[in-house]
């Protein structure tokens, strides 16, 4: 039996917007990128540090 295939998160160079962040996060998860781009976009409407989250991602996560 082998075990399950686990996607590191990480930033890919093909398909960035801005910093890739997104991307990332929808290839770790197996979403699309736009939906997890619309998601960050609705919760920017929301209060609380979402933008410092992107930025502070931006920075941890590795790039490819």
């Amino acid at each position: 039996m082998t075990a399950p295939v686990t996607r590191r998160l990480s930033r890919p160079r093909e398909g960035r917007m801005i910093g890739g962040v997104c991307a990332g996060l929808a290839r770790r998860f197996g979403t699309t990128p736009g939906k997890v781009r619309l998601l960050a976009l609705v919760s920017c409407l929301l209060p609380g540090p979402q933008f410092v989250a992107y930025l502070i991602l931006w920075a941890i996560i590795p790039s490819d």
